[in-house]
């Protein structure tokens, strides 16, 4: 799966001004609604629920924040580069300043895993998150996540 299956241009988010999880979050669902057309409210609630499961906070800085809609017909995702780190209830403790968040079709199964999958591979790579936070503009940011310098394997 690659990263352009995952995310459009217009689903950057450079300088995403927020203070805490939740307004991330709600940013996000905004943005995701925007971009895919389903309620915003309901992608807000989908990943709040989720996160009452436990952090998506990934580490190093990093979120992951995802859930499955029945209105979604695709495997949709909203990219933010946060202007100030925030605290995401992580396991490392560490402040978050890069979230993807991930929004799926009831039925997608086994390619949400690997979607997630994607997408943590990438945000694990040293590299690529240094440049991702060095980057200011959505066009240099999607440039970045989208794209497939080294293949990983599945």
């Amino acid at each position: 799966m690659r990263m352009t299956d995952l995310i459009a241009a217009d689903a950057i988010l450079p300088a995403l001004k927020v203070s805490s999880k939740k307004q991330a979050l709600l940013e996000l669902s905004e943005a995701a609604g925007r971009v895919s057309g389903l309620p915003a409210r309901a992608i807000f609630d989908t990943i709040l629920q989720r996160e009452r499961l436990g952090s998506t906070g990934a580490g190093n800085g990093v979120a992951i924040p995802h859930g499955k809609l029945a209105d979604a017909s695709r495997i949709f995702g909203i990219f933010a580069r946060l202007e100030k780190p925030i605290d995401y209830d992580s396991p490392d403790g560490v402040p978050v300043d890069l979230i993807f968040l991930l929004i799926a079709p009831e039925t997608a199964g086994a390619d949400h895993l690997k979607a997630l999958s994607r997408i943590a591979r990438s945000l694990r790579d040293p590299a690529l998150t240094a440049k991702l936070r060095a980057t200011r503009d959505a066009d240099g940011l999607y440039a970045l996540m989208t794209q497939d310098a080294t293949p990983y394997a599945a």
